[in-house]
């Protein structure tokens, strides 16, 4: 009885010292956190203050979408021998020369995306079909007035590059003013923009003049590279012959610039959405227009440097 007394104390003795090393080691672990979340404050501190200095900020991410599938004497399926694939590819990139009396920003945006449905029972293209098809490269130079505003000129250049290249192609040539409440916001202001559109043959597309309005937010927040762009001309010829399109990508890092990333798009613009039309209709017109909302998107593995 008095061994099994003694060997309960010294069980009840372990728990209780292995509990109060297990406080001990919780608060020494609590310490360290502390300081490690009070040395991340001051790396960023000073990363701030490095971005701040002027110069060249360059970078670049992106996101690959990717999946493939064969079928063969799947007879559940309508087609039971068939390969399917689809595959995008997007990039996002800037250079921004940032100077305490001027700065000239640059930016490109592409989208690409691929999409195969291959029944082999019947015979045909066999080949990949494009699925989402852009590019956009924006330059944007001012000179300061003061921290915030400046006097500006744009140049902005969308069109496809897998299909009907320049076909159509927008050209956008202006000046105004640029706001930069911080360092990752842009807004550009331009009551002086002339909106090229160049097409080949008879078609709808027409060139005008008007107003030109351009948001660019980029950022990062330690693993995650955040973009956005809204991008507005408004004719002042006519609203048939306004446009807009506002893309955004997101890119979350896990391991070595390697992650997972996110982009969708939207455009409205009437004169793309008419030109469709007329190839089912060629009675069609702006004013029996459905104007339906564009969009695409892409989920996939992220890449950035």
């Amino acid at each position: 009885m008095k061994k099994i007394i003694i060997l309960l104390l010294l069980v009840g003795l372990s728990f209780s010292t292995n509990a109060q090393i297990a406080d001990e080691l919780k608060k020494e672990l609590a310490s360290k956190k502390d300081s490690i979340s009070k040395l991340q404050s001051k790396a960023s501190a000073i990363q701030k203050k490095i971005d701040a200095l002027p110069g060249w900020r360059k970078g670049a991410f992106g996101t690959v979408g990717m999946s493939l599938s064969g079928f063969n004497n799947w007879y559940a399926r309508n087609a039971p021998d068939a390969d399917a694939g689809n595959i995008g590819i997007t990039v996002n990139a800037f250079a921004n020369l940032i100077q305490d009396k001027f700065f000239w920003r640059n930016s490109m945006n592409i989208n690409l995306g691929w999409v195969k449905l291959d029944d082999k029972s019947v015979s045909g293209d066999e080949g990949f079909d494009t699925a989402t098809d852009v590019f956009n490269i924006n330059s944007l130079y001012g000179r300061r007035l003061n921290k915030k505003w400046a006097v500006s000129g744009l140049l902005e250049y969308r069109t496809t590059i897998i299909d009907n290249f320049n076909d159509p192609g927008y050209l956008d040539l202006g000046a105004g003013f640029t706001w930069t409440p911080t360092s990752n916001l842009v807004v550009v202001l331009h009551p002086g923009n002339y909106n090229f559109v160049f097409s080949s043959g008879n078609t709808v597309f027409e060139s005008s003049l008007g107003a030109k309005i351009l948001a660019d937010y980029n950022a990062k927040f330690n693993k995650l590279s955040l973009k956005s762009n809204l991008s507005i001309f408004q004719s002042y010829d006519s609203s048939d012959l306004s446009n807009w399109t506002w893309t955004n990508a997101l890119g979350y890092t896990l391991w070595k610039g390697i992650g997972l990333g996110f982009e969708f798009g939207l455009r409205n613009n009437k004169q793309e959405a008419l030109n469709n039309a007329l190839i089912s209709d060629p009675s069609a017109t702006f004013a029996s227009l459905d104007n339906k909302l564009q969009s695409y998107w892409l989920f996939g593995l992220s890449y950035s440097f």
